[in-house]
Formats: C-alpha cells, structure tokens, sequence
C-alpha cells in the first residue's frame, strides 16, 4: 500500500507541475482549412489547466491533493478486495474431501494454502474441532469480526477525503467572494466585470471539490457493497463448513 500511496502522490505532483506549466512556443501559421482552425482549439488539458489556475492554485491544490489521496486508497482497497474474493464452493469442496480422506489436518492444509478472509476464518474453525462443534462455531464468528474489520480498513479515509474536498471548495469559494467585495469596496462602483470576474474565480473551487467528492463516493459505494458481498459469501460459507464438520463427525462415530 506504501509502494501504491507513493507512485500515486508522485503522479498527482506530476499533474500539478503540468497544470503550471504553459503551452510551448512554437512557430504557427495561419489556419488556411477548416481542420488547422480545428487544431487551434484549447485541448482537454489546456481547458483544465486553465480551470485550475482561475479557482486560485492555493485553494485549487489542497482539493487536487485530496483528490490523489481519495483515489489511492480506494485503488488499494478494490485490489485487496479482489485479492481476498474466494471461490468458497470450491473451497468446501476440497475441504470435504479432504476430510474423507485425510481428516483435520489434510482440511487445513487446504484452508493454509489457500487466500483470502473466508480461508483465514475456516482455519481458526478447523483447529478448534478437537474442542467441539460448539467451540468451532463461536471461533468462526469471533474471527469473522476480526476479518470483517480488515476488509473495512482504509474506508474511513475515503470518507474523509469525501468530506474534505467539498468543503475546501466551500471555503475557497467564500474567501473569493469576500475578495470580490473587498475589490468592489475599493473601487468604489458595482462594476459587472469585477462581480462577475470575482463570482467566476470563486465558484470555480466549489466545482473541484464536488466533482472530487462526486468520484470518490462512487470507489466509497462500489467498496461497500464489495465488502457486504464478502461478508455474506464468508457468513454462508461458514454455516456450510459446520455443515460438513457435523456431517464428517457423525461420519466418523459411526
């Protein structure tokens, strides 16, 4: 996550250092076609570029910076989700086989080797059976909560950041409006280009920090309901495992 944190903070110093930096001098002609007219049309990144530099860079970095950081962690959170997304089917499967033929041990030589919070949590269960089914029951739960809380890590941050980026373009707005007044006070006259020229500059930081709030709550929602599919897939897997060990000892009395 550090390694990911860092390329992604690294980038996001690359994009400001773009946004500052002007368009080079290069010798152009006079458009003669209707496609060199075209060409001469501000692209995307000139547009943003612009954007950026009219909102004040002082208000305008913090909101990129939470930006960057808003999508780190969620970047880091959807390919530790994917990571931990087991085939538990599967995985029952081979753990129930692996009962019949080798018992206990052979089943958690399957759930070892295998990755994911649905392995981790058929494991404390496996290792409890000598205790009683009852014992393997309280250990899965206990430990689902154990997991259930590493799956939810680093959600509070993209919530902070959800937070934080509106409201610094809240108060850049603000404090460009009250430049604006403090401007109009100075000249003496409520001019339409300085109200106008003012209003633009200030809202300008309002819509960076929705569209950075907008983008993050969309990684916020699709990472919840990642984690509740887990959490459900871990919940029936482990009442499927209990299943099996009840099944394997009533097997085994016989």
């Amino acid at each position: 996550m550090k390694k990911l944190l860092a390329m992604l903070a690294f980038a996001g110093v690359l994009a400001s250092s773009a946004l500052y930096a002007g368009p080079a001098d290069l010798p152009q002609s006079e458009p003669a076609t209707e496609e060199a007219a075209a060409a001469d049309q501000p692209s995307f990144h000139q547009v943003l570029k612009e954007k950026f530099i009219e909102g004040d860079v002082r208000f305008m970095t913090p909101v990129l910076i939470c930006l960057i950081l808003g999508l780190a962690f969620s970047i880091e959170r959807i390919l530790t989700l994917n990571l931990a997304t087991t085939n538990t089917k599967k995985l029952l499967g081979q753990i129930e086989d692996a009962l019949a033929k080798g018992g206990v041990n052979a089943a958690l030589d399957v759930t070892r080797n295998t990755r994911g919070p649905v392995a981790s949590i058929f494991t404390q269960g496996l290792m409890r059976y000598s205790e009683g089914i009852d014992m393997v029951e309280k250990s899965i739960v206990s430990y689902g909560g154990v997991e259930m809380g590493k799956l939810e890590r680093g959600l509070i941050w993209i919530s902070l950041f959800i937070a934080l980026g509106p409201m610094l373009g809240f108060f850049g707005t603000v404090v460009g409006m009250v430049q604006a007044f403090s401007d109009i006070e100075a000249a003496g006259d409520i001019s339409p280009n300085i109200v106008a020229g003012g209003m633009k500059v200030a809202l300008t930081t309002t819509v960076g920090g929705l569209i950075v709030g907008m983008v993050l709550q969309v990684f916020y929602n699709y990472l919840v309901s990642k984690i509740d599919s887990l959490v459900n897939s871990m919940e029936d897997a482990s009442i499927s495992l209990v299943d099996i060990l009840v099944k394997h000892k009533l097997v085994s009395q016989k």
